[in-house]
């Protein structure tokens, strides 16, 4: 009677490690796209994404500082083009006279 059961231990055992396998793949799959995600939205000391504003559902417009300049970029699926750029500067507080 014990080699009856031999046969069902032997499938659960390997339908177990199937199953673990499954789930350490998965687990390696999640785990390197969250770190090109990382790499690619990552900080970095020369850009910086100051701002986006979505225009539809593949187009947007993006505020970029690289370098102490601004840069006005527009990114749809089949391109990005520069569509304005300025240094910085300090903003004007107030108006202020000479005396």
């Amino acid at each position: 009677m014990p080699t009856s059961h031999l046969g069902l231990d032997i499938f659960r055992v390997a339908g177990s490690m199937v199953v673990i396998l499954l789930l350490l793949g998965a687990m390696y799959w999640i785990l390197r796209k969250l770190k090109e995600k990382q790499i690619r939205f990552g900080k970095s000391p020369n850009i910086e994404i100051v701002e986006t504003l979505n225009l539809g559902t593949r187009q947007k417009i993006a505020l970029i500082r690289v370098d102490g300049q601004r840069i006005l970029i527009g990114v749809t699926t089949q391109q990005i083009s520069n569509l304005a750029q300025w240094t910085e500067e300090k903003p004007v507080v107030g108006y202020q006279r000479e005396a």
